[in-house]
């Protein structure tokens, strides 16, 4: 099973369908709309245009597919799914096509405008659906005849669990599950399931057992008396990439998103850990990348101006560059004006506070207007922060907030960000307690993370910024 050969295919043949859809609407506008036009048979001139759009409009096409996240899954599609994303996104771009180059076409009468709309969206749509149904067709026969399998690890050890894995194991169709063992949740060693599957431990070791042995889907099937324990897996499954699926009887128990899998075999609900569509995702990352550059090249003189003043007011570097744990707590070095002393932390991490005595003078004025901020916009533009998210935090004080709440886990689910929810309401916090405070704003932020949301944040940051009322 090789993912980017997969993703190659589908983005060749998506290529492939487009140019020739291209060059059969060229042909299309040549020999019926022009000749109509001029009332004579146009000749065809492969000239430097019809190069650039048979190159150039297939480009187009692949962004927007890619934006639409249909490259996201590669294995698991559903053809019904498949059928109707494909049409939305060919509507969408032979619109914007439209718009953009046919609009201004001379034309014989209006109604060339709408037979021009409808041939290149029939070309497009077809020429991009049927080769996409045979490749998915082919991947699914080969899931099905057990060539192709997703590492899959099983969560539990008694009589649902076992009575799963018969289910889906049993049967001359597969449907892609490569069991590779079981972890139960109290580390008992049960002789039932382990006569068919290896045991790899218990819950307490889930993450480091899915890294190891390169898991790829999880299936919960504890029984009911252990259900008090399924929201800590879930927090734990929420850290890495896989798919997680449990069996119907968890539903009144489960939070979240969830969708049925399994038609003619045996049901289960996928748990979605998807935050946004991946159209907003995709179009939330061109924001970060464009207005960083903006903000960037827009705040240079006060970029100067600032690096100019933390050099005078004290004795140290111009920047402060700190590790802090980011998406899938992966760590990064934050990059900010200095706006404390050099010796700051000299004895170990500490929160600040609104009379810390470490921080300078124009320390503080750069705290109230978030000028501090500004080199951030670095990190924001290579990728490892967004314009709005969570604060990132230092790993030393996330274990302690996690003893305490260990719902913050879930803000490691997106990228951190240079304002957030939590810090427009609340702003900084100078303690556990008022991080675990400020912790219920950035959760209400997860859960109702839209593009919408975004820019209301950053509205009301500008706001904070002007009034200079921030924390």
């Amino acid at each position: 099973m090789n993912k980017k050969l997969q993703t190659f295919v589908y983005i060749l043949f998506d290529y492939i369908g487009a140019s020739l859809a291209w060059f059969l609407f060229y042909l299309f506008r040549k020999f019926y709309i022009e000749s109509l036009n001029y009332g004579y048979h146009i000749n065809i001139e492969f000239d430097l245009n019809f190069f650039a759009g048979l190159f150039g409009i297939p480009v187009f096409w692949i962004f927007l597919y890619s934006i639409s996240g249909y490259y996201r899954i590669l294995y698991r599609k559903s053809r019904l799914l498949e059928l109707g994303q494909t049409f939305i996104t060919a509507l969408i771009g032979v619109v914007i096509i439209f718009f953009i180059l046919i609009l201004d076409d001379v034309i014989f009468s209006y109604k060339n405008y709408y037979q021009s709309l409808i041939v290149l969206f029939g070309l497009q749509f077809s020429l991009t659906y049927l080769p996409r149904l045979i490749i998915t067709t082919i991947t699914q026969n080969k899931i099905k005849s057990g060539k192709i399998g997703f590492n899959t690890l099983l969560i539990g050890s008694n009589g649902k669990a076992l009575s799963l894995y018969q289910k889906l194991n049993s049967g001359i169709e597969k449907y892609g599950y490569k069991f590779v063992g079981f972890i139960n949740i109290y580390n008992k060693k049960d002789p039932t399931l382990s006569r068919h599957l290896k045991h790899l431990g218990s819950y307490d070791n889930l993450i480091d057992t899915i890294k190891k042995y390169q898991i790829e889907e999880v299936i919960v099937a504890i029984e009911s008396s252990e259900h008090q324990e399924i929201e800590k897996i879930l927090y734990k499954l929420q850290r890495v990439n896989v798919i997680t699926k449990v069996i119907p009887g968890l539903f009144d128990v489960l939070t979240g998103k969830v969708r049925m899998s399994g038609f003619l075999n045996a049901p289960l609900i996928i748990i979605s850990h998807t935050l946004m569509p991946a159209w907003q995702e995709s179009l939330k990352r061109m924001l970060d990348i464009f207005l960083s550059l903006v903000a960037i090249i827009i705040l240079s003189p006060v970029f100067l101006f600032s690096a100019i003043a933390v050099k005078l007011s004290s004795k140290g570097s111009i920047f402060f560059r700190q590790e802090r744990i980011g998406i899938h707590e992966k760590p990064f070095a934050i990059i900010k004006f200095r706006s404390m002393y050099s010796d700051a932390e000299k004895n170990g991490p500490q929160l600040s506070s609104e009379n810390d005595s470490r921080i300078t003078k124009f320390g503080k004025f750069m705290r109230k207007t978030r000028l501090d901020e500004i080199p951030q916009f670095y990190n924001v533009l290579i990728g490892e922060m967004s314009l709005v998210g969570p604060r990132p935090e230092r790993q030393y004080y996330i274990d302690k907030i996690v003893e305490k709440a260990p719902h913050f886990l879930n803000l490691l689910k997106v990228k951190p960000g240079i304002t957030s929810w939590g810090q427009v309401k609340f702003g900084y916090a100078e303690n556990i307690e008022q991080m675990i405070q400020r912790l219920n704003y950035d959760i209400f932020y997860i859960e109702n993370r839209s593009l919408y949301l975004d820019f209301k944040i950053m509205i009301h940051t500008i706001l904070v910024i002007l009034k200079r009322d921030g924390k």
